[in-house]
C-alpha cells in the first residue's frame, strides 16, 4: 500500500521516500528533512506514535498518521502528539491527494524567496542578485530554488537529482555536479571559493545566505 501511495503521489509531481520501519523513517528525516510525513502507526519496532512524538520534539514537519487503528482514543493520541491529520484506513486515494495538495498550498505556497543575497520569483520564474537578473535555464532555476527554500539543510545529491531531474530521468547523476557548477560561476563571487553554494564533502550541497 505505501508503494502504490509513492507512485499516486510522484505522478502528481512530488518526489516521495518510503521507510519500512520507524527507526529508518526517523534517520532519513534527520538526514535529508520533509515537508510532509505520511505515517502508519502500527509499525514494525517504534510504532507511528512514537515517530511523530520524536518528529515534534524537533521539527514542524505537517505530520498525516493514516492508519487501519479507528478507536477515538487512538485518534486523540495521534492530534495530542501533533499529527496535522487522522485519516482511517481504507481512505479514498483522492481525499488523501487533495488533503496533501492542501497542506502544501497552506505551507508552502511561497511566491518570492528573499535573503538579501538572491531574490527568487517563482511565478515569473526569475532569480535576481542584487539588481541584476540571472541569466538561469530551467535546471538552473529549480536547483537554485530548491537549495534557497532549504537555506542551511544539507541536501544529499540523490534528493536534488530525483527532486529536480526524476527518478526516470534519463540524465546521469554527474549532471548535478554540472550544473553545481554552473550555477556558482553566476552566483558567486568566486566559483572556486564558494561562500553560498557549499559542498558537504560525501553527502551533497547546502545554501547559505
Amino acid at each position: 500500500m505505501a508503494a502504490l501511495l509513492c507512485d499516486f503521489l510522484r505522478a502528481e509531481g512530488y518526489s516521495t521516500e518510503h521507510c519500512p520501519d520507524g527507526e529508518s523513517a526517523l534517520r532519513l528525516f534527520e538526514a535529508e528533512g520533509a515537508r510532509l510525513v505520511i505515517l502508519d502507526i502500527m509499525l514494525p519496532g517504534l510504532d507511528g506514535f512514537g515517530v511523530c512524538r520524536r518528529i515534534r520534539e524537533k521539527a514542524n514537519t505537517p505530520v498525516f498518521i493514516v492508519s487501519a487503528k479507528t478507536e477515538k482514543e487512538d485518534k486523540l493520541n495521534g492530534l495530542i502528539l501533533g499529527a496535522d491529520d487522522y485519516i482511517e484506513k481504507p481512505y479514498d486515494i483522492d481525499i488523501l491527494l487533495a488533503k496533501v495538495k492542501g497542506i502544501f498550498i497552506r505551507r508552502y505556497h511561497q511566491s518570492v524567496i528573499s535573503d538579501g543575497f538572491l531574490k527568487i520569483d517563482k511565478d515569473k520564474r526569475e532569480a535576481r542578485k542584487g539588481e541584476s537578473l540571472l541569466d538561469l535555464t530551467q535546471k538552473e532555476f529549480d536547483l537554485l530554488t530548491l537549495l534557497a527554500e532549504n537555506a542551511g539543510k544539507t541536501l544529499s545529491k540523490s534528493f536534488l537529482f530525483d527532486r529536480i531531474w526524476g527518478f526516470d530521468s534519463f540524465s546521469e547523476p554527474q549532471t548535478l555536479t554540472v550544473h553545481i557548477k554552473w550555477l556558482r560561476q553566476k552566483i558567486e563571487t568566486d566559483p572556486k571559493k564558494p561562500e553560498h553554494i557549499l559542498t558537504v564533502w560525501g553527502v551533497g550541497y547546502r545554501y547559505e545566505r
